[in-house]
């Protein structure tokens, strides 16, 4: 059973998703160190209790690996690096005799069973995702490249659960938990369904009066 360096976090990392972290504490920076001369990932795992950072943290038993893309050295040894999620795992155990957590694991991929209704599922997704990136521009005043939205199902289930806003980690953990494609897109197409009508109505308020309304709903952001 393979073991793997493990970075608990207050986010969730999908397969195919970026991520970008700024490593300062002595003991991670030792874990990017490792990764980076042996050329293997580190796991990504949503902090169940505890905290991100100086201190010991509970991690969620399903992460997903993260291969390192960048490292910039910084100041101190500290430095910024940009890591893809590649594959979802399970933790089986956890070892506490380094500095960071190390975990066996067992990698856990998605099922792509019922092929075409996976493929149904995710094009009633696809319009759904496109309102929202479309309002999420207008908002923010951020244009989307809307012709790199991957074609292929799963993926673009797992840029869809990324993408969402106001939705809590623990939800976007379940998904990344969801072993099968199908169960996946429907939840997320769920999501999107009250995550659109939602802003919809908030938009058509914050139109129809001087509110704030909006300013206060991506405050998080």
């Amino acid at each position: 059973m393979p073991e793997l360096p493990l970075f608990p976090l207050n986010t969730v990392l999908f397969p195919g998703m970026v991520i970008n972290l700024h490593i300062f504490e002595e003991r991670y920076k030792q874990m990017i160190d490792l990764c980076m001369t042996s050329q293997q990932p580190f796991g990504v795992v949503l902090i169940e209790e505890g905290q991100e950072a100086f201190g010991p943290a509970k991690p969620h038993l399903i992460g997903c690996t993260a291969q390192l893309a960048r490292i910039q050295p910084l100041e101190y040894g500290r430095m910024d690096i940009s890591a893809v999620g590649r594959e979802r795992f399970e933790i089986q155990s956890l070892r506490y005799d380094r500095p960071y957590l190390v975990g066996s694991v067992e990698m856990r991929p998605i099922r792509r069973n019922h092929t075409r209704a996976v493929t149904r599922v995710a094009a009633r997704l696809r319009p759904l995702v496109l309102r929202y990136l479309d309002m999420l521009a207008d908002i923010e005043n951020v244009r989307f490249d809307l012709t790199e939205l991957p074609a292929d199902p799963v993926a673009f289930a797992y840029l869809a659960a990324a993408i969402l806003q106001q939705v809590p980690l623990t939800r976007k953990q379940d998904l990344l938990a969801s072993n099968r494609a199908l169960d996946l897109l429907v939840q997320i197409r769920e999501l999107y369904q009250f995550e659109v009508a939602l802003l919809e109505m908030m938009i058509e308020r914050a139109q129809n009066s001087d509110s704030d309304i909006l300013d206060t709903f991506f405050s998080a952001n």
